[in-house]
Order: C-alpha cells, then structure tokens, then sequence
C-alpha cells in the first residue's frame, strides 16, 4: 500500500518493479495481491489501453486504524492496556517520548 501511498495512479509494472526491488518477491505474487487488495476494497484500478493503474481506495490513518484495532483484537484480545504496557515495557523509548506517553495518559486520565 505504502507504494500508492506514496504517489498514485502507478501503473501495475511500476508497482511490480519496485516491490520486486524491496522485497525480492516474484511479479505473480505481487500481482496477486494487488488483485487481493482490490477484492478487499483497499485499491481501485481503472484500465488505460493494456494497463492498469492502482489508486488507494482508503487513507493510510483508515488502514492504520483499523489494521490496529484488528492486531489488538486478535494478539490481546482487544485490552488496550496490556498491549501498551508490553510496548513500553519492551521499547527503548527517550526521555521525549516518555513525556508524550505521559501527557497522552494524563489527558485520557481527565
């Protein structure tokens, strides 16, 4: 997805060529799942002569958002705050990001 993130309408060998560069995946497997992210509704395409040309269908923070709350239900059962606590626990996290984490949990606390 980062791929039509990142600029759109990409042409189908566009993608292909640069995720087979960053992944070492075969061009079948990638044009696989573009076909599997258009039957999910994640991309839209629309052909052009013998192309076809991928657009995101949702926003990357619509993504985020729901792969997040999938990932929270699945590994921790849907308890937000055992899965905060694991991530701190298990980070390496500055003093400013220590202080965001406590201004985001004050602000919830109010």
């Amino acid at each position: 997805m980062d791929v039509v993130w990142t600029r759109s309408p990409r042409a189908a060998n566009e993608i292909v060529d640069e995720l087979s560069a960053r992944c070492d995946w075969e061009p079948a497997t990638i044009k696989t799942m573009l076909n599997r992210l258009v039957k999910k509704g994640a991309l839209k395409f629309k052909a052009e002569g013998k192309r076809y040309l991928y657009a995101p269908a949702v926003t990357r923070e619509a993504c985020v958002r729901t792969e997040g709350r999938s990932f929270l239900d699945r590994v921790f059962g849907g308890a937000a705050g055992a899965m905060i606590a694991h991530f701190v626990e298990d980070a390496k996290l500055s003093k400013s990001e220590i202080e965001q984490l406590r201004r985001l949990l004050d602000r919830k606390d109010r």
